[in-house]
């Protein structure tokens, strides 16, 4: 037994789905994702960055809702990638000082040795 509802067929235990449409909307957004633009292109631009008004006199607008939680983030982003690369830096050197103290044990060892004796020390 199977039933058909708007385009989409149902059979018993099995679900079989069709999507019926004539827009190209998901070419659209599958070419601004493949482009690095964002999903919507209502999200952002000049329109909505922008300023919504100018003082005659020179001085600055105040920052948008929009402007300030994007600022935020980029210090956000900022101040993990200042974090991140201080904590490489840091693994950098403890890496080299183990490196130096294993060859200077190394060294130490081979300085402990016997030392030769008699004729063969004053060559």
């Amino acid at each position: 037994m199977s039933l058909l509802l708007n385009g989409t067929l149902f059979k018993q235990g099995n679900f079989l789905c069709r999507a019926f449409s004539c827009s190209s909307l998901v070419y659209t957004k599958q070419w601004r994702i493949s482009k690095g633009l964002a999903v919507n292109r209502n999200a952002e631009g000049f329109i909505l960055d922008g300023p919504d008004y100018t003082f005659l006199d020179g001085r600055p607008t105040p920052l948008l809702n929009k402007q300030k939680l994007r600022m935020l983030k980029q210090r956000e982003f900022a101040s993990k990638i200042i974090e991140l690369s201080s904590e490489i830096d840091f693994a950098k050197e403890l890496y080299q000082q183990k490196l130096k103290s294993a060859e200077k044990e190394k060294q130490r060892i081979l300085d402990d040795r016997l030392k030769p004796k008699g004729k063969a020390l004053l060559k």
